[in-house]
């Protein structure tokens, strides 16, 4: 059992497309009883996996203890897969959780979910809060999504920070490149001095996810969009397994 948080600082990094593919291959590559907790107020995930989105605004009620999170919890079309989707009341999270006063809040959520999930993947906003640190708290594994460039470079940075403030508690940090063309100067570059890091490129495939409203796994299994995101889900579970 496992929490694995997509997660940065900088908005518009592919966070929710790796979300929801990476869901999808935990519960299709690996078999694993999957839960996609969508955190971000734009509740791109439950879109992505083709989700008709309910209008009550009842996602922060999970956090206040006043449901159930099995009541709100959807299915998709995919075996294996549910969602627990976002709505506009995620924006006032963070004041939430600071009425609440409780600092384990979201540890303690996710540990009762995950008895009946084998991994829960969290689709988490791009802010630097009080929902972010309880984030890092309650994850086994941070994936950074991190496009070719300076600025991004910056905000793993700060997640770094972020992450290491928890000290001996801290969860593993795993950088990935996202959008990568390797027909551009600056990515070669840049994926060069970091061999290590796993490369999401940049395809047509994967924009097609909004079109298709499904992974990309789903509709192009044989595409290299879909190959980079099960070989990507690989290395985290082997992360993971290292504990």
């Amino acid at each position: 059992m496992a929490v694995v948080a997509i997660y940065s600082v900088k908005g518009g990094v592919g966070k929710t497309t790796f979300a929801a593919n990476l869901a999808w291959c935990a519960a299709n590559q690996s078999s694993r009883r999957t839960l996609l907790w969508d955190l971000d107020a734009a509740g791109g995930a439950g879109f992505l996996l083709g989700v008709d989105p309910k209008k009550k605004k009842r996602a922060t009620s999970v956090i206040a203890k006043e449901i159930d999170p099995a009541k709100l919890i959807r299915k998709t079309d995919y075996a294996r897969l549910d969602l627990l989707p976002a709505d506009e009341s995620i924006r006032a999270l963070d004041v939430q959780l600071a009425e609440i006063g409780k600092k384990n809040r979201m540890a303690k959520l996710t540990a009762e979910m995950m008895k009946d999930y084998d991994r829960l993947i969290l689709d988490c906003p791009p802010v630097l809060s009080e929902l972010s640190s309880q984030i890092v708290r309650a994850a086994d594994l941070i994936l950074v999504p991190i496009p070719p460039s300076p600025l991004s470079a910056r905000a793993l940075e700060t997640v770094r920070e972020q992450v290491s403030a928890q000290g001996k508690k801290a969860p593993r940090i795993m950088p990935v490149f996202s959008t990568v063309d390797r027909r551009r100067t600056l990515h070669r570059e840049a994926v060069a001095q970091a061999r290590e890091w796993p490369v999401i490129p940049a395809a047509s495939a994967i924009e097609q996810c909004a079109t298709k409203l499904a992974p990309v796994g789903a509709f192009a299994p044989r595409s290299a969009a879909a190959r980079a995101f099960k070989k990507l889900w690989t290395d985290v579970e082997r992360q993971l397994a290292q504990g």
